[in-house]
């Protein structure tokens, strides 16, 4: 009797043929040897034949060398952490692609010297906050809480209210995060009331500063107290405010979040925010304040370690300069465009026999920023086996399950992927 396992094409072989050969040039050989040999192994099971080895190892190839997939987002959460938080604008992609070789990051053209490193993303977000006396930049908020705690408060004094050491995600908190710098924490106030003589009573000659934190993923409601950042800057020591979601500026859609240029007019020495949120650009903690204490962040040791990589400044600088970024379009895009849009992928998916519908929907701010803002919104409903069904697609498609209805709401959908996600639901049918 002939040994199946002789009628398995042999690795070399199919790792040669041109089809194979040519996938292998983006995604590397071992990432494809890999595919090939899983192929083999549905061979040997029987699940396929060995004709069928070639086209089997071809759909088997993933579009990049990464792991990370594209996904369409359709939940309505515009900035959604687990979905990797601000999506950037096509100015800031580029400008990636641009820096992703060698780069002036650090060097002068003119001179053929060194240069500061990022200058223009730091020039774009001194431009954007001209209240702002210094700017840095770090890689994430939690990095800029730290690098002040690090640079001003080790073995000293930070006053914060009981009612703001908030736990940022993953069982992070910010008092832990504070206290690993070697800092002590001055807890004052209640979890419900602080008054500004609170802080008063715990400032002494140990006080390095106090920290006001944006309660920006809860709120405390009912009986209730806080302290202005204009009453807290009077204080005579420094204040730092960690306003969390990255708002440099008013924005009328959310009155109760606090902006950068706001905050530092009311006399806030610093303020630290997060770059991928509202702002709507890459990963990054932003420092923004007094000039003399940015550049004592900027010289501390640590701020090496927390300093951010050519990528993220190229895309920090195009986000700040270029046109608005997709979380900024979502925020502003009219209810009646909305409607307008799903109305029209209703039509289609009905006209394919799928079960579909429009309902109102409530999207969201997410990623920790404006915690209750609703924003009116409006999303074709689905029965709800397709939400499981879109995920596993290609591309995938997350949408949200309610009342046994698979939503996806058009908020967060840029209008190019309409027909993506007419496509996606069609192939799920």
């Amino acid at each position: 009797m002939t040994d199946p396992r002789r009628a398995v094409p042999r690795t070399d072989a199919l790792l040669a043929d041109p089809r194979i050969a040519k996938a292998a040039e983006p995604l590397g050989r071992d990432l494809v040897k890999s595919i090939v040999t899983d192929a083999q192994q549905r061979v040997r099971a029987g699940l396929i034949t060995p004709e069928a080895i070639v086209d089997d190892i071809l759909a088997h190839l993933p579009g990049h060398a990464a792991t990370l997939r594209p996904v369409v987002n359709a939940t309505g959460v515009v900035v959604h952490t687990n979905l990797g938080r601000a999506p950037l604008s096509r100015a800031a992609v580029d400008a990636v692609a641009a820096a992703a070789g060698a780069t002036d990051v650090e060097f002068d053209l003119t001179t053929g010297r060194r240069a500061r490193r990022g200058r223009g993303a730091l020039a774009a977000l001194a431009d954007a906050v001209p209240a702002a006396g210094g700017v840095h930049v770090v890689n994430n908020n939690a990095a800029a809480l730290l690098l002040c705690a690090l640079a001003l408060a080790p073995g000293r004094d930070i006053v914060v209210s009981r009612g703001e050491l908030v736990e940022i995600g993953d069982g992070f908190r910010i008092p832990d995060l504070l206290a690993s710098t070697g800092a002590r924490l001055r807890e004052v106030g209640t979890t419900n009331r602080t008054h500004l003589t609170d802080y008063a009573a715990a400032i002494g000659p140990e006080t390095a500063f106090v920290l006001k934190v944006h309660p920006s993923n809860y709120r405390v409601t009912g009986f209730t107290a806080d302290v202005s950042v204009a009453d807290l800057a009077g204080l005579g020591v420094p204040l730092v405010v960690d306003i969390g979601s990255g708002l440099l500026a008013p924005h009328p859609l959310l009155p109760d979040e606090p902006d950068a240029a706001t905050v530092l007019a009311q006399g806030a020495h610093l303020v630290t925010a997060s770059g991928d949120k509202l702002l709507g650009g890459p990963q990054a903690g932003l420092l923004l304040g007094d000039a003399a204490l940015v550049e004592r962040l900027r010289r501390h040791p640590a701020a090496r370690a927390l300093r951010v990589d050519k990528l993220t400044l190229a895309a920090l600088e195009a986000t700040l300069r270029g046109p608005l970024p997709p979380v900024r379009e979502a925020l502003r895009i009219p209810l009646p465009e909305l409607r307008g849009r799903t109305d029209e992928l209703c039509a289609t998916l009905r006209s394919a026999g799928v079960d579909a519908g429009v309902v109102e929907s409530t999207a969201a701010v997410g990623g920790g920023g404006a915690p209750g803002v609703e924003l009116p919104s409006v999303a074709v409903a689905l029965p709800a086996r397709y939400a499981e069904a879109l995920r596993a697609g290609q591309p995938p498609v997350v949408g949200r399950v309610v009342r046994d209805r698979c939503l996806l709401d058009l908020r967060t959908v840029p209008p190019g992927d309409d027909a993506t996600i007419a496509a996606a639901v069609r192939r799920c049918g």
